[in-house]
């Protein structure tokens, strides 16, 4: 758990695929996400069986939750076909709301739900985590640590290079940054108190949220990989989770958390069966 929880899923070219092979293959549980595509330069959701990826050593795989569709015969249905062939073990769902992720659930068991989940992106708590948990599906936050906001501040958001994603973001945008520094500030600030850094407060709240919650922090480099795992011995009372909660609630932050809003659960309701239609 420890290593799952402070290193996130890495892509894989045929060297590391390669790298694998051997005794190192039984050590690792290795997942495919797919189901986005570009159209126009906007991401185009598809749910087609066609649309799964080529399988080379995998042990799960992750469509993305955005109109997906979970009857037989098609996205979930296909995956259920590659598990009884052994191709694959697991099936998780990503961006999926609490009705597909029932109606997934019904063709197949969902291992795992990966979502948007820290302390400023909270949306899923109302429905989706209480699905996953009566249900018994495992939850991979990602961006726990808000895309890097909540280690760095309004700091972080001034040494972005020209090209990174997160410039785009609607929190990440000047006018929304100066609001939203005052939630890094308080967070800063009860981690110099804990003797911790404002990244592994932030983590280890995603880590209390339960057992059944395994976050994925971005991490590219090794001192943030250790400082991840560092946050595992955060202990937070219920005060201090509360409290934690308290400088994100309401109004406290300002702009959407993602750049397409369309391609999240939120807008993202499976469509019946009968309107589907293959492109």
């Amino acid at each position: 758990m420890a290593a799952a929880a402070a290193v996130r899923r890495t892509k894989l070219g045929s060297q590391g695929l390669e790298a694998l092979k051997g005794g190192w293959r039984e050590k690792v549980q290795l997942a495919t996400k797919f189901g986005i595509s570009s159209k126009n330069g906007a991401p185009k959701t598809r749910g087609d069986p066609d649309s799964t990826p080529s399988l080379n050593l995998e042990d799960g795989i992750w469509p993305s939750g955005f109109r997906i569709t979970c009857d037989h015969g098609t996205n979930v249905g296909a995956l259920k076909e590659l598990v009884k062939e052994g191709k694959i073990k697991y099936i998780g769902l990503s961006e999926a709301s609490a009705s597909t992720i029932r109606r997934a659930h019904a063709v197949h068991p969902i291992t795992a739900v990966q979502m948007e989940w820290s302390l400023w992106s909270r949306d899923i708590e109302a429905d989706i985590v209480p699905t996953c948990r009566e249900l018994g599906i495992a939850i991979v936050p990602y961006s726990p640590l808000g895309r890097g906001f909540l280690s760095g501040g309004a700091n972080l958001v001034a040494n972005l290079v020209d090209g990174d994603f997160r410039k785009n973001m609607p929190r990440f945008k000047p006018e929304n940054v100066e609001h939203n520094k005052k939630i890094f500030e308080r967070v800063h600030e009860m981690a110099q108190k804990k003797g911790c850094t404002p990244s592994q407060l932030a983590l280890a709240w995603v880590h209390h949220q339960g057992k059944d919650v395994c976050p994925i922090p971005g991490t590219t480099k090794i001192e943030n990989l250790n400082q991840n795992i560092g946050a595992l011995s955060v202990k937070l009372t219920p005060e201090e989770m509360a409290e934690l909660e308290s400088y994100a609630s309401g109004d406290a932050v300002k702009g959407d958390r993602h750049v397409y809003m369309s391609t999240t659960w939120i807008n993202s309701e499976t469509p019946p069966l009968s309107s589907w239609k293959p492109e």
